[in-house]
């Protein structure tokens, strides 16, 4: 690679999500094959250049922990041992850090939980069915077994697909979901899928019913669970060992008399824990499977699968939400009656949103509807939802690492959600200049610049590093109605970024159609009532469509018979148009802003091919 290619992967190291860096880290470690330094044989500016970025990526410093770039983490292990010199300019910035981590502990979250046996090795899972996109809801539960099995214990992560639903999942779901843990810079050690297990499960289920432990069941579903819900035993649950093994072979062929019955586990009839009265643990389901076909016509529920797949896989903690607590007991019944390998459990809390609903089954109905736009709207819940909403990568992880492990149940409100996201934004979001297109006024300035001319502005006044932009001065302006329809005659205001002009002249009112302002560059900003930002007319205008969303759920939490479609929002989006400073010509799809006045924004869509800009409007956690 010449200097300048290692320059331009430097910059590319420096992405917050791993999706971005992948390829550069691959092409790196590539180039480091039969090298010991980058650029060179010593150390160099490219070296030093590179390794501080990597070591500041908390995404990318992550992964190389782990090894799998064998080239790159030997040379970045190398530089780190023999070149401490290097590694100056970034104590400051790790001691900045363990010092804000200290004042965040007495009221963050607490990961001493005192898990069993971490001594012997720690293998942790996340087991999604690919029946829908992730939510921030799995994101937790991602992060969290990420969190357990890479930084805490620097062990195993497992990504497990829970496929043994063929009428709900689909292959579609199951690429987003690699790709969605691969944004939030999650890189499972080993990924695997229960249908890989089907034959084994199955021998499973002989054996659970030639031990006496399961029987086949055609009680109708309405009728089974009114007699679990009242400790009464089904009449098919004493029938003989070769009973329940024909039926397992009609079920196994998709026959008319295997398609009325199930298997179930002869667990307890009347156990106060109702998840442990005898549950279902196989099921025939004909339609064919987007991985196995037609092969198989039944398929174990997720109560049977997990703890066998756990035990064989060699998980050693399952990691889950609380709503499988009461389930816990069943899920060690299976491994003590089949003497499987012991797994440790422990249960934490799930996220809750107010005004959110997080079942995959209604936010699938919401997409099949039309109600949304898909399951990337940036209404949905989904990680890519609060994505394309102007989420950031970093305050996602941030947020939900800081709810930890704990088992306390509760319903948050989005603010402290959005409210992380822009600590990360407002530092590096370029500043631009907008007007409400619809009763825009036109304003002519007197005592200014005769002819229009322009000067380079910093896109952020606190940080430089974002670069410099255009601003266009000239006698021709324009400026939001809301604004201008509060002047007064004669009154002093402020034209940002310009100085102080007087107001000399309103025409019209409920719109006001044209002003004239006198500028008054030598009037104090600081006394002015009103400042206003504007637009010089003399400049190549942006168009854009900026976007406004509310919540999807018109009420904060839904009550015990509530019925959940009669509370969708059906007005939870706007959208304005408007004029955008030239320099928006230049954003690219998923850049951050801000509108000045007017909040934060993420560039959906840039303006191209003659059409205009798609603004999404990023909530910042203040309540309105």
């Amino acid at each position: 690679m010449k200097t300048d290619d290692l320059s331009q992967l430097a910059v590319g190291l420096t992405a917050p999500d791993f999706k971005a860096i992948e390829p550069h880290l691959t092409a790196l470690d590539k180039h480091l094959t039969l090298r010991t330094y980058v650029d060179g044989y010593s150390i160099s500016e490219a070296d030093t250049k590179i390794w501080v970025t990597l070591r500041t990526n908390k995404v990318a410093n992550a992964f190389l922990k782990r090894g799998a770039l064998v080239n790159l983490s030997r040379w970045f292990t190398f530089v780190e041992q023999t070149h401490p010199e290097i590694q100056e300019e970034i104590k400051l910035e790790d001691e900045a850090e363990r010092a804000k981590k200290a004042a965040q502990s007495k009221a963050g979250a607490s990961y001493n939980m005192a898990l069993q046996e971490t001594e012997k090795g720690v293998v942790t899972r996340f087991p999604p069915e690919p029946s829908g996109y992730l939510h921030i809801g799995h994101a937790k539960a991602a992060l969290l077994n990420d969190y357990f099995a890479h930084e805490l214990y620097k062990g195993t992560l497992l990504l497990r697909f829970d496929d043994t639903n063929p009428t709900k999942e689909k292959l579609e779901y199951q690429d987003a979901i690699v790709e969605d843990l691969a944004l939030m810079g999650i890189k499972p050690d080993k990924t695997s899928y229960t249908s890989d297990h089907l034959e084994t499960l199955y021998q499973y289920c002989i054996r659970m019913i030639k031990e006496g432990h399961a029987y086949a069941d055609d009680t109708d579903q309405e009728a089974m669970r009114a007699q679990r819900m009242d400790g009464i035993a089904s009449k098919n649950r004493d029938k003989t060992v070769d009973q329940n093994l024909a039926i397992l072979e009609e079920m196994k062929v998709g026959s008319e008399v295997g398609l009325k019955n199930c298997i179930r586990a002869k667990m307890s009839v009347d156990n106060p824990n109702k998840a442990m009265r005898d549950p279902v643990i196989y099921r025939c389901n004909p339609m064919p499977h987007h991985r196995t076909g037609d092969t198989w016509k039944m398929y174990p529920t997720y109560d049977f699968a997990c703890p066998i797949v756990d035990s064989i896989e060699g998980v050693t903690h399952a990691l889950r939400t609380t709503e499988y607590t009461d389930r816990n007991p069943q899920y060690q019944w299976f491994l003590d009656t089949l003497k499987l390998r012991q797994v440790h459990m422990w249960d934490f809390a799930r996220m809750n949103f107010i005004r959110t609903e997080l079942s995959k089954r209604k936010l699938t109905k919401l997409v099949d509807a039309g109600t949304v736009w898909g399951w990337d709207d940036p209404r949905m819940p989904t990680i890519r939802g609060v994505r394309r909403r102007g989420m950031t990568i970093p305050a996602l992880r941030d947020f939900i690492l800081k709810q930890g492990p704990s088992r306390n149940i509760v319903v948050m409100d989005w603010t402290n959600f959005w409210a992380s996201n822009k600590k990360e934004i407002d530092p590096i979001a370029p500043r631009h200049t907008s007007v409400d297109t619809i009763n825009a006024v036109k304003a002519t300035v007197t005592n200014g610049p005769d002819n229009p001319y322009s000067e380079d502005k910093p896109k952020h006044n606190k940080n430089p590093a974002v670069g410099m932009k255009k601003v266009t001065y000239s006698k021709d302006i324009l400026l939001d109605q809301e604004d201008v329809k509060l002047f007064k005659q004669d009154e002093e205001i402020t034209l940002m970024n310009w100085g102080n002009a007087y107001v000399r002249k309103i025409i019209g009112s409920n719109p006001i159609t044209a002003l004239e302002l006198e500028l008054h560059l030598e009037g104090d900003v600081k006394k002015t009532e009103k400042k206003v930002t504007w637009l010089s007319s003399d400049q190549e205008l942006v168009k854009a469509d900026v976007w406004e969303f509310d919540y999807l759920m018109t009420k904060d939490k839904l009550d015990e018979g509530d019925n959940w479609e009669d509370f969708v929002n059906s007005k939870s989006s706007s959208k304005i148009e408007a004029l955008v400073d030239a320099n928006a010509n230049d954003l690219k799809a998923d850049d951050l802003i801000q509108l000045e006045r007017k909040g934060y924004f993420r560039v959906d869509k840039a303006a191209e091919g003659g059409k205009g800009l798609v603004l999404f409007g990023i909530p910042t956690g203040k309540t309105k």
